[in-house]
């Protein structure tokens, strides 16, 4: 019965979270920290916690991206150089930065971001190149590797978005390279965290179990939609999952 109550939940979290990363090009964490929250994880631990499993869940969904050419090399280069030491700014952070707060911030942002596809998507099928803008891609990569360290995500649910707004990118070379860069920057993410003590490991190995698999399931469905149809789906689940948490915690 224990088990029923207090792990069932959080397998059936990561279960769900691992395919949504999958589909989406992002680890999931995002979503999961509010999940986890929501069934009696404490705040610290529910923002840590899917972290770990970020890094083969995103590399497991990364594989058929890769083989199918959409993964942008310079831009996952430059986020990677300015995003790593970025994560560990803001890991470091959350050491004076209250887990309630940081949940409440996750809600708003993944609220925002559904809103913003719903309304102006912009995605299209085929594959253009992309403008190599360093400076806009240090300036995303800065700002996605701070909040990754603060939330305790891999920041894709930040770098796919503003790979399309920002660096123009079609939705599917943008979920690629959004995976790439994010199986990175969990990793001192992950370390940080493990080492200020926020780090629950029954709770990350239940949630990585159901989550990691899952994660390419999702990423082979992404494949076979339409990007534009991808791009509302995104917004949609998006929108109702950060507006009912945020209802959820008034």
């Amino acid at each position: 019965m224990h088990f029923v109550l207090h792990w069932l939940p959080i397998l059936a979290i990561g279960a769900g979270v691992g395919f949504l990363g999958g589909l989406f090009g992002k680890g999931g964490s995002a979503i999961a920290t509010p999940m986890l929250a929501a069934v009696g994880v404490p705040p610290i631990v529910a923002v840590a916690a899917p972290l770990p499993a970020t890094v083969p869940g995103t590399l497991s969904a990364l594989r058929p991206y890769w083989k199918l050419g959409f993964v942008d090399r310079p831009t996952v280069k430059w986020s990677l150089i300015v995003g790593l030491p970025a994560t560990v700014i803001g890991a470091v952070a959350t050491n004076w930065i209250s887990g309630g707060f940081l949940v409440g911030v996750t809600d708003v942002v993944v609220a925002a971001l559904g809103i913003r596809f719903l309304l102006r998507p912009g995605s299209t099928e085929a594959v253009r190149d992309v403008p190599h803008l360093t400076g806009r891609t240090i300036a995303v990569a800065a700002v996605v590797g701070v909040s990754a360290g603060l939330l305790a995500n891999s920041g894709g649910f930040l770098l796919a978005p503003l790979y399309v707004a920002v660096l123009r990118m079609p939705m599917k070379p943008a979920f690629g390279s959004s995976l790439a860069v994010a199986s990175m920057l969990a990793v001192p993410g992950t370390i940080v965290h493990a080492a200020l003590g926020h780090l629950d490991w029954s709770v990350v190995g239940v949630f990585a179990v159901a989550s990691v698999p899952l994660s390419a399931l999702g990423a082979r469905v992404a494949l076979r939609t339409e990007s534009v149809r991808l791009e509302r789906i995104y917004g949609a689940v998006l929108a109702v999952l950060g507006i009912a948490f945020l209802i959820a915690r008034a």
